[in-house]
């Protein structure tokens, strides 16, 4: 007989507790989360929603070397440097990812990038790009998730599903809480969904439009004409699967909110017309401030998508998809964004961070990265690091490392990480790979 006694379960003595730690699950990136450790693991994650808890609860530290050299363990530093002399050495590299990461190691990505003359681009390219361009030519009338929170009346959410895209957006941001404004929280709110199909999202709003896909435009412009007091074309009705008079309706509703939020997804912006859907969107919520304030957002996904696009921006003033191969930025979405030019063929190199492009991008771009010399930056082992030629394991943001990230309305969080990694950081291992590839190019120039 066994005379081990059993191994009693932690108390709540054991526990360490993490006040107000941020989920970088999503976009909402939700900074009331408190997390109950047990050592190397996350055993409550109070407040959090089915994703967060997903998110936190399910993290492990990963069982794998620090880095791999074409598939064989290595050390960081032996790794760093055959990833230096790539770099050092590529013609016509790209850097891709950052979504996932923190902005200090966003910051030194894009500095790499500058000093081997290469290519940066982020996950935006393929969800909310459209947007980014709308920005640049019809501008974004915004506000802080705060302000829909404490003030919008009126709701319009368009081509996504927040129920289940992000679960706390409803209940914390934008449909259910009560403010001094809005003291009857739900009941103080209309709410219109607009979709090509039914979602969860669908019950829980006022009024649900479903209209033909690929007419997203089509409707906007709609709207932006009865705004202006002008009567749409009959045949707009056949193109959208919506009568004028339900379009009436509504806009008889968001003239007479106090405060409107069109709060729109990737439904709009991976549709036929994409940045011309986003322009629409955005047009539209422009307009509308002849009668009373309204606002449009776009509804991120990654948990610091928005924090990638911020840091790209005022590092280079593009926010994605940007060319510094001539020492200045240039910027032309489908020539220098990552899924198109990999396709074509066309990079020597490529730098991955915080993100899998093997496991989503077009056959011919996935071909081509696997033809090239691959540098991966990821806690768990992706198909993207199964190719890699140098493969680093990290800590994973916001759990194990600290930081900063952007919540989608463009507000600055901090990291709160719950317990440390054995791994380093995205931020140490790009900072001695920037020390390390200066050096090699100092080298080279000066032989």
């Amino acid at each position: 007989m066994s005379t081990d006694a059993p191994v009693a379960p932690a108390s709540s003595l054991d526990l360490k507790i993490i006040q107000d730690a941020t989920c970088t699950f999503c976009g909402c990136v939700c900074d009331d989360i408190d997390l109950s450790v047990d050592g190397n693991k996350i055993v409550k994650a109070e407040r959090a929603c089915v994703l967060g808890k997903s998110w936190f609860l399910n993290h492990h530290i990963e069982n794998e070397p620090d880095a791999r050299i074409d598939g064989q363990p290595a050390s960081y530093e032996q790794a760093i440097e055959r990833a230096a002399e790539i770099l050092s050495s590529a013609h016509y590299p790209i850097t891709y990812g950052l979504s996932d990461t923190t902005c200090e190691a966003q910051r030194v990505a894009v500095a790499i990038t500058d000093w081997i003359g290469g290519m940066i681009d982020t996950t935006t390219s393929v969800c909310h790009g459209p947007s980014g361009m709308a920005f640049q030519g019809v501008g974004e009338v915004t506000s802080t998730l705060g302000e829909i929170r404490n003030r919008a009346d009126y709701l319009l959410f368009w081509g996504g599903n927040p129920a289940e895209s992000h679960p706390r957006h409803f209940s914390k941001y934008s449909l259910m809480p009560k403010s001094e404004y809005l003291p009857n929280g739900r009941k103080d709110r209309t709410a219109v969904l607009i979709d090509v199909r039914k979602t969860k999202s669908s019950k829980a709003v006022d009024l649900f439009l479903q209209i033909k896909p690929r007419s997203d435009f089509e409707l906007a412009w709609s709207f932006r004409m009865l705004a202006k007091g002008l009567e749409p074309d009959k045949s707009v009705e056949q193109k959208t699967g919506i009568s004028i008079k339900t379009m009436r309706e509504v806009m008889d509703g968001m003239i007479k909110a106090k405060y409107g939020a069109i709060l729109f997804g990737m439904g709009v912006t991976m549709t036929r017309g994409k940045h011309f859907n986003s322009g629409a969107v955005l047009a539209l919520a422009r307009d509308m401030n002849k009668h009373t304030r309204w606002i449009a957002k776009p509804m991120r996904g990654h948990g610091n998508v928005t924090g990638a696009d911020n840091v790209v921006t005022w590092s280079t003033g593009y926010p994605f998809g940007v060319n510094l191969c001539r020492g200045y930025p240039r910027f032309n979405p489908g020539e220098y964004t990552t899924s198109d030019l990999l396709a074509r063929g066309e990079a020597d190199a490529a730098l991955i961070i915080a993100s899998d492009p093997m496991s989503n991008f077009s056959q011919p771009a996935r071909d081509h990265l696997k033809s090239i010399p691959v540098i991966t930056l990821d806690p768990k082992m992706s198909e993207t690091a199964r190719v890699a030629a140098v493969a680093f394991t990290t800590a994973t943001y916001g759990i194990n490392s600290p930081g900063t990230v952007y919540r989608m309305d463009d507000v600055p969080l901090p990291l709160r990480p719950a317990f440390e990694s054995p791994y380093m950081s995205d931020y140490d291992i790009l900072k001695a790979l920037e020390k390390r590839v200066r050096e090699k190019l100092a080298e080279k120039r000066g032989g």
